[in-house]
């Protein structure tokens, strides 16, 4: 039976890998010198989207989100071909893409969760989007398989708004040309360890800013302004090069020596690969809210949420309704 749950195989680490990620989106980089066995990986760079548009838009109104998460593999599948389908039109209107990249979001978190909708999602997919689907979909799997207890409150964060679309593509170009990681693996890690800059706040292992840094890991590979964007992405970059990333067979060493677990190489790797098929890819990513994973299932963290310390699940959606 076809399944989007389709993952390359990849050796295991023969050390204990440490799990950091508490949140949908973020995980922690462990910057630690951990050694793993050789990984195979791909070829990396593509060329950056060519559309040099993608606007600014701020929130719908509402902390509420702008799209319904599908309640069936049909509506999953009617929802997805129109929202691929959008990002990848460089005439979309600006609100229609922030629209189809939270429709595109809330469909692939409810695809991760729900494995008997793939056979009849993946049968109704145009042949094009099949690949993009299962590997965005296996994506989504690796990164909620880094999560062990769920918790019970909501984290001392604040959420802002990322930088413009074309200030990140063009730092992300920048790292590539400087060291010769690919721009959609910095990209797609920019992505899951911040939201590409949305979260504001330290993880659990003490990281910081919109590439998650520890601080001797910044004291040794950063320059400037571990908040700063360009300065991350840029430091980034250098570390993974010192690791060997810039050498395809090496880049899942690289990843991992980032943060040391499989299924994080395995996830990023995957959200990359969209990126260098499909570059619009990247402008659905950009759009991408912040969602936060709990024992009450997802929690959306909003644009202008601030707490400076965990607030209890229940408090926050008695308040704030999901939908």
């Amino acid at each position: 039976m076809p399944t989007l749950a389709r993952v390359r195989r990849m050796r295991v680490s023969c050390g204990l890998v440490a799990v950091l990620a508490v949140a949908a989106l973020s995980a922690c980089t462990d910057g630690s010198d951990s050694t793993s066995e050789g990984r195979p990986q791909s070829p990396t760079a593509s060329s950056a989207p060519a559309d040099p548009a993608t606007p600014q838009v701020s929130g719908n109104g509402t902390d509420r989100p702008a799209a319904a998460r599908p309640g069936t593999a049909k509506q999953a599948l009617t929802a997805l071909i129109a929202a691929e389908a959008a990002i990848a039109d460089p005439s979309t209107r600006p609100k229609e893409l922030v629209r189809a990249a939270r429709v595109q979001q809330l469909v692939y978190r409810e695809l991760g969760a729900r494995p008997a909708w793939d056979a009849a999602v993946l049968a109704g997919l145009p042949r094009s989007l099949r690949g993009v689907v299962r590997d965005n979909v296996a994506a989504r799997r690796e990164f909620r398989a880094m999560h062990g207890v769920l918790a019970d409150t909501l984290p001392a964060w604040r959420i802002v708004a990322p930088a413009p679309a074309e200030e990140l593509l063009r730092d992300y170009r920048r790292g590539e040309r400087a060291f010769g990681i690919g721009w959609e693996y910095l990209a797609a890690i920019n992505l899951v360890e911040s939201g590409m800059g949305r979260i504001r706040g330290t993880s659990v292992a003490g990281a910081e800013g919109p590439m998650q840094f520890l601080p001797r890991t910044w004291a040794r590979w950063g320059r400037g302004d571990v908040q700063d964007p360009a300065d991350a992405i840029m430091a980034a970059a250098r570390y993974l090069a010192h690791d060997g990333g810039a050498k395809p067979s090496r880049l899942d060493d690289a990843l991992f020596r980032y943060n040391n677990s499989d299924h994080y190489v395995r996830g990023v790797t995957l959200l990359a690969k969209v990126m260098e098929r499909r570059p619009r890819a990247f402008y659905g990513y950009y759009h991408w809210d912040v969602y936060y994973l709990t024992a009450r299932g997802d929690v959306r963290l909003p644009v202008g949420y601030e707490r400076d310390k965990p607030v209890p699940v229940e408090h926050w959606l008695a308040t704030h309704p999901q939908r």
